[in-house]
């Protein structure tokens, strides 16, 4: 059952970003920093800090570049893609140093309306100019897909939608491809349909699965997933996360889920889960939330 599993997995911790977008405290600069350094300290080594958007349009965003200055000065060798949606974005990351970059888009013109002002045509319009500016300066693209597996929208996407998304994104000299279940809707034999079909047109070892536990299913999409031989998976410690666009789009996959999963499974990650736990503890605190991750749950009882 277990043969095609990687043995090796990268965890990209989101935490940061997608992980504090949407809540309603405003987190200090220097609390989201202590947060970040926590990350660091269990052993995670891509970590998506923050994005440089529209403060009005993300206010919890809006000290990017101040954050980002905190963590360029740690003089780390380590990955922190920065979510960047249009030139200006772009530009602020290249002033700031930033040595990687993400871009994203969806497989439904109703989400990127409505979460960038323009269409998935428009979006790769502007990706585009942003990815040969990159290229130019020696800066690494990651990319995003949204609503791949359903559209809060539309209803459910194909895996033709997806797939049309991806070949385009294949024009694009990218180093990570992110496939995202945003609203968490997508159910194992569905991510076993949509994996068999992108394989075909996309290195594999190029892909990685960004689940959503809205509806439980995430762990078992993640494990179809793995046997299928993805090794790099998003996740948001504590399980903190959603999408501002996405009415009831809580909870990306808690990082703590995903470390017990692969502990279980005997696979190299690099995390350790007592300070990883130590991480969402402190930002749980901050934003006044309990963890909807089951593990994070039990583990933190247990040290009572």
């Amino acid at each position: 059952m277990f043969e095609n599993i990687p043995k090796t997995i990268k965890i990209v911790e989101v935490g940061p970003r997608d992980g504090l977008q949407n809540e309603k405290i405003t987190i200090s600069t220097e609390d989201k920093f202590t947060y970040i350094k926590k990350l660091i300290d269990a052993g995670l080594r891509s970590i998506e800090i923050t994005s440089f958007v529209n403060p009005k349009a993300i206010p919890q965003m809006s000290d990017s570049v101040d954050l980002f200055k905190k963590v360029k000065d740690l003089g780390l060798d380590l990955e922190f893609p920065c979510l960047v949606p249009n030139m200006k974005g772009f530009e602020n990351a290249l002033k700031l140093g930033a040595t990687e970059i993400a871009l994203f888009t969806a497989t439904s013109s109703d989400f990127t309306m409505k979460n960038i002002n323009a269409t998935v045509d428009e979006s790769f319009d502007r990706m585009e100019e942003i990815t040969q500016a990159a290229k130019s300066e020696k800066i690494k693209v990651r990319g995003y897909i949204s609503t791949a597996f359903g559209c809060p929208y539309r209803g459910h996407m194909s895996s033709e939608d997806l797939v049309e998304v991806v070949e385009r994104f294949s024009r694009f000299d990218l180093y990570e491809l992110s496939i995202g279940d945003t609203i968490g809707v997508a159910t194992p034999g569905q991510v076993d349909e949509y994996i068999k079909a992108l394989i075909k047109v996309y290195d594999k070892d190029k892909l990685a699965m960004h689940f959503h536990d809205t509806r439980g299913m995430a762990l078992a999409n993640v494990l179809v997933s793995l046997q299928h031989g993805i090794s790099i998976y998003d996740s948001s410690s504590g399980g903190l996360g959603g999408c501002p666009y996405a009415k009831g789009a809580t909870g990306n996959v808690a990082t703590e889920d995903l470390v017990y999963l692969f502990n279980s499974l005997g696979l190299d990650h690099g995390v350790g889960m007592d300070k990883l736990a130590e991480a969402s503890k402190f930002i749980l605190g901050l934003v006044k939330k309990e963890t909807p991750s089951k593990y994070l749950t039990a583990y933190l009882k247990s040290k009572q």
